[in-house]
């Protein structure tokens, strides 16, 4: 779980994890009532409710091929612990790289038997 810094996740306290696209399912009819938000290199994919104004997901610039989902917007007992993890976002571009967030959109390289 990482814990951003960005000027959007900051203000937000937007805490998320990322699951790789294939591990995502939205219920459906719940894409009627999501809008869109976009800023800087229109990248990363802001999903917000456009009923309620809530956060529960977007695509994330470092993970394009994935979803950040936000921690508290689980249901109860989704998950029993989160471990989070510091991510500077505000120095996106020098932070990105060496922080090993790529790889969590991808899916698990299970050993050849």
């Amino acid at each position: 779980t990482s814990d951003c810094n960005c000027s959007v996740c900051f203000m937000k306290r937007n805490v998320h994890f990322i699951v790789p696209e294939s591990k995502f399912r939205l219920k459906a009819g719940s894409e009627a009532v999501l809008s869109e938000y976009t800023f800087n290199t229109r990248t990363a994919k802001h999903l917000f409710c456009a009923v309620c104004g809530v956060v529960p997901f977007y695509r994330p610039r470092s993970n394009p091929d994935g979803y950040a989902v936000t921690v508290h917007c689980l249901d109860a007992g989704t998950v029993e612990a989160v471990e989070v993890k510091y991510f500077d976002g505000a120095n996106w571009e020098q932070f990105v790289e060496g922080s090993g967030i790529r790889g969590l959109s991808k899916e698990p390289q299970h050993a050849q038997e």
